[in-house]
């Protein structure tokens, strides 16, 4: 069964960055698209970016120009970039295959002064 263990997270002021990190623990992770997705208190839980097996990405407009999400395969891992952090991006973090298996327990992220 397919693991992901977020990490990354933190307090930080606005206009701050922040990078996450996702480790996914599966036998083969290459031909996967991957997620980011992220939910705050008393939200749904929203999707923040995407990445495909090849490389392409797509974001949400709320993210686009301050977000990057990147993988790398060979260590199973896919980041999210975070810049020009705003309050209303404080939420926990997820990551996640396409199609979607079992949440972890994800990284949360707090943009405050």
């Amino acid at each position: 069964q397919v693991q992901f263990v977020e990490s990354g997270g933190g307090l930080v002021q606005p206009g701050g960055s922040l990078r996450l990190s996702c480790a996914v623990s599966r036998n083969i992770f290459s031909p996967y698209w991957m997620e980011w997705s992220r939910q705050a208190p008393g939200k749904q839980r929203e999707l923040v970016a995407t990445i495909s097996s090849g490389g392409t990405t797509n974001y949400v407009d709320s993210v686009k120009g301050r977000f990057t999400i990147s993988r790398d395969n060979a260590k199973k891992t896919v980041y999210l970039q975070m810049n020009s952090l705003k309050p209303e991006d404080t939420a926990a973090y997820y990551c996640n295959t396409i199609p979607r298996a079992p949440w972890g327990q994800g990284t949360q992220v707090t943009v405050s002064s």
